[in-house]
């Protein structure tokens, strides 16, 4: 298993940095909402849909609104003046209010699952609240000060990615030697308070490393942090959505498409929470 997880990272890791350094703008796009759209046929199986042609449907149809949205608004009028589109600050708006909602679904779990665990339609929906603003959330981010600096929104998209792996890296590691407090155990039973505790001291070194790369004011620092904390803690919640749904689902990993590691979901999971958190924190307070 492990052998399979590190040949599998040595393939996706270098894929991944190219797609984020070098692709053209319009390119970066299809891929990423490709990469959605993996996750939307895996979060169709979350969902309770059963049929070949229902899974194809939604992720065709989760797919083709990230494609929409690259043609309605081109990469170059994504920010103007230092604004990112309105559309797409809704989007993130609403993403954010979702996650507030997920975060009491999870504390409920499974109290009030009734409610919307035997609907497919409602479970279907929630994957396009998680999805498609993620998508929305990377381009974003990817565009940011791009006529300044081609690869600013890149460095964005990369602090992200680091909070967050050193928050599961860490969370892992302190989790296995000192966890005794499950956070949600009828969700999660391996996630506890200790290793979410580690998840977010490890991760304030990355948040440390890019205040000093972006030079912020000092003024400022508080908000770099606690921007950061927020992120590295909606990570958690991230992950723990993708396993509430999947123990409703009944199954153990979101896919197989990444040999050693499951699915797509179980690798973004955390990210559809942390890249739209972060970007709408970026866009009305950071930008």
């Amino acid at each position: 298993m492990l052998k399979q997880r590190i040949i599998t990272a040595l393939i996706l890791a270098p894929l991944a940095l190219f797609a984020i350094l070098y692709l053209p703008l319009m390119s970066f796009q299809i891929v990423i909402a490709l990469v959605v759209g993996l996750g939307a046929w895996e979060w169709s199986s979350m969902s309770g849909m059963t049929r070949t042609f229902s899974k194809i449907s939604y992720a065709v149809l989760v797919t083709a609104s990230c494609v929409i949205l690259s043609i309605v608004l081109p990469a170059d009028l994504i920010w103007y003046q230092g604004q990112l589109n309105s559309h797409y600050t809704n989007i993130l708006s609403v993403a954010s209010i979702w996650w507030v909602i997920s975060l009491g679904m999870i504390i409920a779990y499974p109290k009030y699952s009734s409610i919307w665990y035997t609907s497919k339609i409602l479970r279907g929906i929630f994957g396009f609240l998680t999805l498609i603003p993620t998508w929305v959330a990377v381009v974003s981010l990817r565009t940011s000060l791009y006529d300044v600096d081609p690869y600013y929104g890149a460095s964005l998209i990369f602090y992200v990615l680091g909070i967050v792996w050193a928050a599961d890296v860490g969370a892992f590691f302190v989790g296995v030697k000192f966890g005794k407090h499950k956070l949600r155990p009828e969700v999660s039973p391996g996630k506890t308070l200790e290793g979410l505790m580690g998840g977010v001291m490890a991760s304030s070194a990355i948040i440390a490393f890019a205040a000093l790369h972006y030079q912020v004011d000092p003024s400022r620092i508080w908000l770099h942090i606690l921007v950061g904390a927020i992120t590295v803690g909606v990570s958690a919640l991230g992950d723990l959505n993708e396993s509430m749904f999947k123990r409703c689902a009944g199954i153990k990993d979101s896919g197989k498409l990444l040999p050693g590691h499951g699915g797509v979901m179980d690798r973004i999971d955390s990210l559809t929470a942390a890249f739209p958190v972060f970007a709408f924190c970026y866009v009305t307070w950071m930008a």
